[in-house]
């Protein structure tokens, strides 16, 4: 009883934060800052300080772009605490671990700091680490902010403008609709299941049950591509994603891109000179 209540409470929470994941379309509909200005106008932008972030030798560079990602992500009327579950728990603190090791003199030799039994931790690797996780940290704030203030259908439109070719736009589409029904299938299987018997299987028999379901529904779907297909050739589909709305630039999406470009250029030259 105690292993179906963990199992019970396992399901249950890897569902929510599923659900909480892809859920991300609500802030990308809102009226926010970000919101506001055209898609590839914003994707671009934010790209230009991913690349800057990736590029940071400084932490306080480092530290300006990851306090305008928070203001950004505020302005865009995207909860904070949603915004950092997203951004601090997993990468950062992997990519943490990671970099452990580079404290110490026998990764990074340099001035002593601190002594720990015959382990010596260097400043030099102190700092080495640091730049990493914040470069990190800062690399991925930027890069869930992009999904989060830009719509599922704008953003494979703005992969298109960039180049990106037409198989893997649709590609990409094609597993996130997938991958959004899986999610809904094993949450009614388990609740279904749970309905009826009064608790959730154990582990490996409610995988069991959910991976037929999800076969299931991936041969039914193979029996109807065609059918969905041909429907689509009918509403006008020439194979690329169609929005109720063309994106056309305005004067304020070039400003907005060429304010990000010259404070960027300003970072990187303040830099270049040590001033951060």
């Amino acid at each position: 009883m105690r292993k179906s209540r963990f199992v019970d409470r396992s399901i249950e929470g890897a569902i929510a934060f599923a659900a909480r994941s892809l859920a991300a379309e609500e802030y990308a509909s809102r009226k926010g800052f970000l919101q506001s200005f055209d898609p590839r106008a914003r994707v671009f932008s934010l790209l230009a300080l991913l690349v800057l972030a990736i590029l940071a030798r400084s932490l306080a560079v480092l530290g300006i772009l990851y306090g305008l990602c928070l203001l950004l992500a505020m302005a865009s009327r995207i909860d904070l605490g949603f915004f950092l579950k997203r951004t601090l728990v997993f990468i950062p603190i992997f990519s943490l671990f990671m970099a452990l090791p580079a404290v110490f003199s026998f990764a990074t030799p340099g001035e002593a700091v601190l002594r720990l039994g015959p382990a010596v931790v260097t400043r030099q690797g102190l700092w080495g680490a640091m730049l990493f996780v914040c470069r990190v940290t800062t690399a991925v704030s930027y890069s869930v902010l992009i999904p989060l203030s830009t719509r599922h259908f704008a953003l494979l439109k703005v992969l298109r403008a960039f180049g990106v070719p037409p198989v893997f736009v649709m590609v990409f589409g094609m597993a996130y609709r997938y991958l959004c029904l899986f999610v809904e299938m094993v949450e009614n299987t388990f609740k279904a299941v749970k309905s009826r018997v009064g608790f959730v299987p154990a582990t490996r028999k409610g995988q069991q049950l959910v991976a037929w379901n999800i076969a299931n529904l991936w041969t039914r779907s193979f029996q109807l591509n065609e059918q969905v297909y041909q429907a689509m050739l009918s509403r006008g589909y020439r194979g690329e994603p169609v929005l109720a709305q063309d994106l056309k630039a305005r004067a304020r999406d070039w400003v907005w891109v060429m304010s990000v470009l010259l404070f960027a250029l300003a970072l990187a030259w303040a830099q270049g000179k040590g001033l951060l």
